[in-house]
């Protein structure tokens, strides 16, 4: 079936880009990496068996998965010595696109939550529909969607500070980080109910 193939085009997409990650943070010795590639590869998991309970459209699998590299290569990719960084580890989540002003990292942050947001939409609509019900993208259930996603950005600060107590050197920032990128995931979050409200994706 054509859904089927799609799948596995995401899954074969997403499979190679965390075996290149893996082989490159072992490379580099990077501890911290190789925990969130374990945290990536339990992820996959979950919205393997969330496709499979309320079938995702194949564009959204696929910006799950782009949400995905571009997380490997935030944390695995190095800049030029002569590019603006926020801290000392030359990598992509290091980068400020608008110096001292906007981060590479915030702009993963933004979209991953927007699409995490996109995802617990569908989560909603699908859980509405299957008991009788019709589910517009009204208002209420669009604030709880963005709601669950700014959840779900929350969770992965936890993840990250559960990285900080397990990994001695990690990039993972400070205080003022973790603020920046709740704000970020809470834009993202944002975006995409308005984006749904407008397109009824």
């Amino acid at each position: 079936m054509k859904l089927e193939a799609d799948v596995l085009a995401v899954a074969a997409f997403s499979g190679l880009y965390l075996v290149a990650a893996a082989a490159v943070a072992v490379g580099f010795g990077n501890d911290e990496f190789l925990l969130y590639i374990a945290v990536m590869i339990v992820l996959a998991i979950v919205v393997w068996l969330v496709h499979r309970a309320i079938a995702l459209p194949t564009p959204l699998l696929w910006a799950l998965s782009f949400w995905g590299l571009a997380h490997m290569a935030g944390g695995l990719m190095p800049v030029p010595a002569a590019w603006p960084i926020d801290g000392d580890i030359r990598v992509l989540y290091s980068l400020w696109l608008v110096p001292d002003r906007l981060k590479y990292d915030q702009i993963v942050h933004a979209y991953g939550f927007g699409v995490a947001t996109w995802v617990c939409w569908h989560g909603i609509r699908s859980a509405i529909m299957s008991r009788g019900g019709t589910a517009a993208p009204a208002f209420g259930l669009l604030v709880l969607a963005a709601t669950a996603g700014m959840g779900l950005g929350a969770l992965n600060e936890i993840v990250e500070f559960a990285v900080t107590l397990m990994v001695p050197e990690t990039n993972v920032g400070g205080y003022i980080n973790t603020g920046w990128d709740l704000v970020s995931n809470a834009v993202g979050a944002v975006c995409a109910a308005t984006v749904i409200r407008l397109r009824g994706v």
